[in-house]
């Protein structure tokens, strides 16, 4: 802007030198006068010619300066929707969750249901191990005819709630008996009879236990995001006894 008001100034001036010696002139006008006129008419179009320049440039950068907002308005709208549409499964901090293990309480196993952890949970007899996330990579991988309308968000939903049961199911198994309402106790016994010689060292639920510590529904749409998860080598089954388990590999 400080170029453009500078050749502005000199446009002025030369405009005013010319109409002055026009004014003097008015009656004579001898060579040395057009001569001078001359170079003056040609020092204004120069000027002229340095206005357009530095008008040109301006553009230019006008032109930049506006592209430039468009993408950080793309970039502030990009945050934005990140922002508002973080999924689900993304863990988030919580506060520790008080136990309630009043062996006069007939509530459901929930009681004892621990808090969202991280994927290796200290208890008192180990670790639980839990199942990792799938990634936007290995969702990709997944076969068009396995997913189906199954979004990336509601598969990582399904990991996050057998990740749930296993942590409330081992919960349970971490406790002594006496510490156990009359519910989880029933609980805690049913879940070692599910256990078998293939299942040693293994952390595995059944549908049962799905139905117990979450509110998902078994129903044929779990059985195909099963079959995603297996794919992406996230579990197997282990057949036995009339039970199926799911097994984290």
């Amino acid at each position: 802007m400080g170029d453009l008001e500078e050749i502005s100034q000199q446009f002025q001036n030369k405009l005013s030198s010319i109409q002055l010696m026009l004014d003097l002139s008015a009656t004579d006008f001898p060579k040395q006068k057009i001569k001078k006129l001359g170079e003056e008419i040609l020092e204004l179009q120069i000027i002229l010619e340095e206005f357009d320049k530095c008008v040109d440039h301006q553009k230019v950068q006008l032109q930049q300066l506006k592209e430039l907002e468009k993408l950080i308005q793309n970039d502030l709208e990009g945050v934005q929707h990140m922002k508002d549409n973080i999924p689900a499964h993304i863990p988030k901090k919580t506060s520790p969750v008080k136990e309630n293990t009043d062996g006069g309480n007939q509530n459901t196993a929930t009681d004892v249901q621990p808090a969202q952890a991280e994927h290796v949970k200290k208890t008192k007899r180990g670790f639980v191990r839990e199942m990792h996330y799938i990634t936007s990579q290995e969702y990709e991988s997944i076969p068009q005819y396995m997913k189906g309308r199954v979004s990336y968000e509601q598969l990582n939903a399904v990991v996050e709630s057998i990740n749930t049961a296993i942590r409330a199911k081992y919960k349970i198994l971490s406790q002594p008996m006496k510490a156990l309402n009359i519910h989880a106790r029933n609980l805690q016994q049913r879940f070692k009879n599910q256990e078998s010689k293939d299942t040693k060292g293994q952390f595995f639920v059944v549908e049962d236990d799905i139905l117990e510590f979450t509110q998902m529904k078994v129903d044929k749409r779990f059985q195909g995001i099963l079959n995603m998860l297996r794919h992406c080598q996230r579990l197997r089954e282990i057949r036995g006894g009339g039970v199926v388990r799911y097994t984290l590999n």
